[in-house]
């Protein structure tokens, strides 16, 4: 093991992290919002909604992020003209935002179906209690079902944001210069893998172990509310 290149190794990886953290901060937050609104399309009667919501769901949980990226990367390309057509091909030529697009796209699938299965879960009495007491529709899903639902699906949407934190390493794949993108580099200058690959692993062990200790406190914090 060479001291040397784990010396240089670990700065170039830290400069990275910031990168690292964008792509899942950003991804999370515009995938929760879609979770939402697909998950509450999947649990709709009307065909409409439901039936492309499913879709939806069952293409991006079905196939590969790897392949999902670069569809949206490389095979943007083709569709050029009819892109700067409507002014969208400024974003698509960006990797940045291709892989913002496809791990959102990627997230919101997965999130989506934890959500429903939240959603599911809420009690009906607590449902029946509500309309009791002269609620509406929207007042029942703001103070009841959604509260209720985010507890019970915490511990799984936890998990997702570990695998996210885990996927980001696949826009590399795309010349975007994250924790995994700087140990591609060292290691080709290098022609050693082991040293920064050990650096790389390190960083998303102790962003991984951070995101596990906020989750197990939320759900404690939660747990004692409901008592």
């Amino acid at each position: 093991m060479d001291i040397d290149i784990i010396k240089e190794s670990i700065p170039a990886i830290a400069q990275a992290l910031p990168v690292t953290i964008a792509l899942v901060s950003i991804s999370l937050f515009f995938g929760f919002f879609l979770a939402v609104i697909v998950a509450l399309s999947r649990l709709s009667r009307h065909n409409f909604l439901n039936k492309p919501a499913y879709i939806f769901v069952y293409i991006f949980r079905s196939t590969p992020l790897l392949i999902q990226m670069f569809l949206i990367y490389y095979g943007s390309g083709q569709f050029r003209d009819e892109l700067d057509s409507i002014g969208l091909w400024q974003f698509f030529k960006e990797p940045w935002f291709c892989a913002i697009l496809s791990l959102t796209l990627n997230t919101g699938a997965y999130t989506s179906e934890i959500i429903r299965g939240g959603i599911q879960s809420v009690s009906l009495g607590l449902l029946e209690a509500g309309k009791a007491c002269g609620m509406s529709t929207i007042q029942l899903f703001r103070r009841i079902t959604f509260p209720l639902a985010m507890r019970q699906a915490l511990p799984g949407y936890g998990n997702e944001v570990i695998l996210m934190v885990k996927s980001t390493s696949l826009a590399s794949t795309i010349t975007i210069m994250d924790m995994t993108g700087v140990y591609k580099e060292i290691s080709s200058d290098y022609f050693s893998p082991f040293e920064p690959l050990i650096i790389a692993g390190a960083f998303y062990l102790a962003l991984n172990y951070i995101i596990t200790i906020a989750v197990s406190s939320a759900e404690k914090r939660l747990s004692l509310e409901t008592r």
